[in-house]
């Protein structure tokens, strides 16, 4: 079986909340010392964007050093994510302004991490570049080998009023994409700050809750995004019958 450690927005930098650049690194770190503890085992950890609040290099040296693991770290840029640092420093790469998209082959499913960041703007897109990738990258892979494609923009609307308007758009694309493709078992993606499980395309789409912060439900009575919260994980089990199953954890302090 298949098991996937899933959280996102982590936001490492940011200085616009007080000790928030600070209490952001603590809340990142607790949650990687949470699942470096677990007895395992565990194939990946996923972080679905906003790793960064600004996109600097420093943040992205930041970001280096919280998210070492004894387990593979999978990662995809977020809308507060720029391109250029993000290759140069995470991945060692010329720092070229392209979507950052990766395969990553885990023991028994491929993982397809996409980049649906726009430079310069908040919401979402998987651009041709990316879905033509995306198609191409399904197509090479067995057919009776399990797929899962993450990102960080999800692309429905969630009723969340301080996200919806930043959503991923153009969402007709890669759906015409999944359908082509049975083998995509479900989707995963952040941005949202909540955990939220819905369908999109016929397949399950689970948003991974945000570390630095929660954004609540209208009806709930609270700020459109609250910092008191903790930090809440996924864990996605794929089982050998294809079947995706997830659990949600609260991250305590220690």
């Amino acid at each position: 079986m298949l098991t996937i450690v899933h959280f996102s927005d982590i936001h490492l930098g940011q200085d616009h909340h007080g000790d928030a650049g600070e209490r952001a690194r603590r809340r990142a770190e607790q949650v990687m010392a949470y699942v470096d503890a677990l007895p395992g085992p565990v194939d990946a950890v996923l972080v679905t964007g906003d790793l960064a609040d600004n996109g600097l290099p420093a943040e992205y040296r930041e970001v280096a050093k919280a998210l070492t693991s004894r387990y593979p770290v999978l990662l995809c840029p977020g809308n507060h994510d720029i391109r250029e640092p993000y290759r140069e420093v995470l991945l060692g790469e010329e720092p070229s302004g392209g979507p950052v998209n990766r395969l990553h082959a885990l023991p028994g499913a491929d993982v397809l991490m996409l980049d649906s960041s726009i430079p310069g703007r908040h919401d979402g897109l998987l651009d041709e570049e990316t879905l033509g990738w995306l198609d191409r990258t399904l197509a090479e892979g067995p057919a009776d080998r399990p797929a899962l494609v993450a990102f960080h923009h999800p692309p429905v609307t969630l009723h969340l009023p301080y996200v919806d308007p930043i959503r991923q758009f153009g969402e007709e694309r890669l759906a015409e994409v999944l359908g082509r493709h049975p083998r995509v078992r479900a989707l995963l993606c952040g941005h949202a700050h909540t955990a939220a499980a819905t369908v999109f395309a016929g397949l399950p789409l689970l948003v991974a809750p945000g570390v630095v912060s929660t954004v609540p439900l209208p009806f709930e009575g609270l700020a459109e995004i609250t910092f008191e919260q903790p930090p809440v994980i996924a864990f996605h089990l794929l089982d050998d019958d294809g079947r995706l199953t997830t659990h949600y954890r609260v991250v305590a302090p220690a």
